[in-house]
Order: C-alpha cells, then sequence, then structure tokens
C-alpha cells in the first residue's frame, strides 16, 4: 500500500492512503542502516509503501518504501551536529511567521531559512503576525523589513489571528497547495492555524514573560487536511535554523540580490568578502543591498550557527 506521512513520533508514523484510511506504521530497521544521516530518515509530507499486518487484532503497518523527494526542508540537528533534522518534505510553499517582539525574530534567522528554501526551490512568504499587538515603532520595523525582503522577491502578509486580518488572503494562497508554517516558539502558529480552520482546535500556550519566548506547543510536526482543499504542515517552534550541505562557493547564490550581480565581479568564484571589484560590495557601499543580508551571508559564510561576532563590524 502507498500514503502520505501525516505525523512522526520519532518511533510510529500516522500515514494516511489515497482512500483516507490511517494506519500507525513503524520502520524496517534497514533505513537506519542506508547511510542517511539524518536524525529521522522519514519525515512528515513523504510518500511511502507500506505493509499491513495484524498482531493481536491490532493492525498496524511496516513501511517498505520511501519515495523519492520533490523537496525538503532540512537544518542541522539539535542535539547532534554532524546530523541533519528533515522537518517536511514535499511542501509546495512554506509561510515563515515572524513577530517583532514576543518573541523577536532576528534578520539572521530568517535569512537562514530563506538560504534553505531557496536552496530548495520551496516558495517562501514571510508572515508578519501578531499585527494588533503592535506599538507605532513596531508597525515601522514591520514595514522596513517587509521592504528588504519585498525588494528581493519575497512576498511579505501582515496578519493578526485575534482581528483575523488577511487571514482570507492566507487561505486564498493556501488553496490547492500543502503548506508547511514555520518560526520560533511563541510566534503563534498555532492560533494562526486555529484562525485559518477552527475546528483543528490545536493547542497553544501563552509568551514566557521572563525570557520572552514561546512555549513548545507543538511536539512533533504534523500535517492536517483543511476544510477548503488545502493542506498544512504545523511543525515545532525552531530555535535556531543551521545551514546544512552548502559550499562555501555557492551560499551566495541562494541570496537573489547577489546572485544577480555575480556576473559582475571579477572573479567567477567571489566570495563576496576581500576580493578586488567585487559588485555584491559594491552595491553594499551604494546601499542597495541590505547591510542585515550581507551580515547574515558572512555568518553562514563564516559556519556560526549561533550568532555573528559584531564587535568585528566596530573596527
Amino acid at each position: 500500500m502507498t500514503g502520505i506521512v501525516y505525523k512522526s513520533t520519532g518511533s510510529w508514523y500516522t500515514v494516511k492512503t489515497e482512500l483516507g484510511v490511517v494506519y500507525d506504521c513503524r520502520i524496517k530497521g534497514k533505513f537506519r542502516l542506508q547511510g542517511i544521516k539524518s536524525t529521522n530518515p522519514i519525515a512528515v509530507g513523504d510518500v511511502v509503501g507500506f505493509d499491513v499486518e495484524t498482531l493481536d487484532n491490532v493492525t498496524t503497518g511496516v513501511i517498505h518504501t520511501i519515495h523519492d523527494r520533490e523537496n525538503y526542508i532540512v537544518r542541522k540537528s539539535v542535539n547532534l551536529s554532524k546530523q541533519t533534522h528533515i522537518i517536511a518534505s514535499n511542501i509546495d510553499q512554506v509561510f515563515l511567521l515572524i513577530t517583532i517582539n514576543n518573541p523577536p525574530t532576528l534578520t539572521s534567522f530568517i535569512d537562514r531559512f530563506l538560504v534553505t528554501t531557496q536552496a530548495y526551490g520551496i516558495k517562501t512568504v514571510l508572515v508578519f503576525n501578531k499585527m494588533d499587538t503592535y506599538e507605532e515603532d513596531n508597525v515601522m520595523e514591520v514595514k522596513y523589513l517587509e521592504s528588504v525582503y519585498r525588494k528581493i522577491g519575497y512576498e511579505c502578509i501582515e496578519v493578526s489571528a485575534v482581528t483575523g486580518q488577511n487571514i482570507d488572503q492566507l487561505k486564498r494562497l493556501m488553496l490547492n497547495k500543502t503548506s508547511m508554517f514555520a518560526g520560533h516558539s511563541g510566534v503563534g502558529k498555532s492560533t494562526l492555524v486555529n484562525a485559518i480552520e477552527p475546528n483543528l482546535d490545536l493547542k497553544t500556550k501563552e509568551i514566557s514573560m521572563q525570557h520572552m519566548q514561546g512555549q513548545h506547543t507543538t511536539t512533533f510536526a504534523e500535517m492536517y487536511d483543511l476544510s477548503f482543499d488545502a493542506k498544512i504542515i504545523d511543525t515545532p517552534g525552531i530555535k535556531g535554523f543551521g545551514v546544512v550541505d552548502m559550499d562555501k562557493e555557492e551560499i551566495g547564490d541562494y541570496f537573489p540580490e547577489f546572485f544577480a550581480l555575480k556576473q559582475e565581479c571579477k572573479f567567477n568564484n567571489c566570495l563576496h568578502v576581500e576580493e578586488p571589484k567585487c559588485a555584491v560590495k559594491d552595491a553594499l557601499d551604494r546601499d542597495e543591498i541590505s547591510f542585515s543580508r550581507y551580515r547574515s551571508y558572512l555568518q553562514i559564510l563564516e559556519g556560526d550557527d549561533e550568532h555573528y561576532r559584531t564587535e568585528e563590524w566596530m573596527k
């Protein structure tokens, strides 16, 4: 039988067939011996082949095949630096939820995420959530970030699950597609999903005021069928996003504004750091490229997964 993985708990997988029948499945041990460096060889969104078995009047499935993936979102494993974690696969688009101050979403996180989705050809929409909570200066920051990312081709939407602002616009974008919602814990993914599809009634929690961070409400990635012919993948909050499997020479290709200038650099293998006659650095000097984007690029180039050493910029 063939089905789509709707939920993964690490050892058991919820698989739904084309006929809508749901099976709890496990995998054969050999999948862990095929050189897959991921902590989760099977991810939500995977199309899998499985056999059905019944033991003690309990029917389950055993997954024996993973079909080729069209794409996937991958990041460095939190606890095992040499391994990766596949967040989800076979995605039509990603909605990256961003909040200004509750909790704050840094541009370095946004840019790391965008580099990965750009590399795998996955459309990403930047969703500025909780617009009903912002003071004037917060709104101005949203407008500035929107200008930075719209300039390089990313769609930006301001939303509020509380007031319903632009919820219909999100739903139109989701129609006939499999969409993944991602972002830090506390940015309001589950609350927004509930506003889009109230019948799901996903669990939500308040922000921890002590640390201004979200509390994990979604433990595992899970796909849901929505009432208006759309699928959504709700994911656990991501604290950090480590970029994987990229050579230094190709990282700049996943910054659209850098890639557009690449042919104007003197050297074909220009890293846009110390090379002479670099079109990217010249554009940065003319304020045609965002400083925060260039800083994120250097951070990824250096392999610094946590933060860029800002003191170097003060020299």
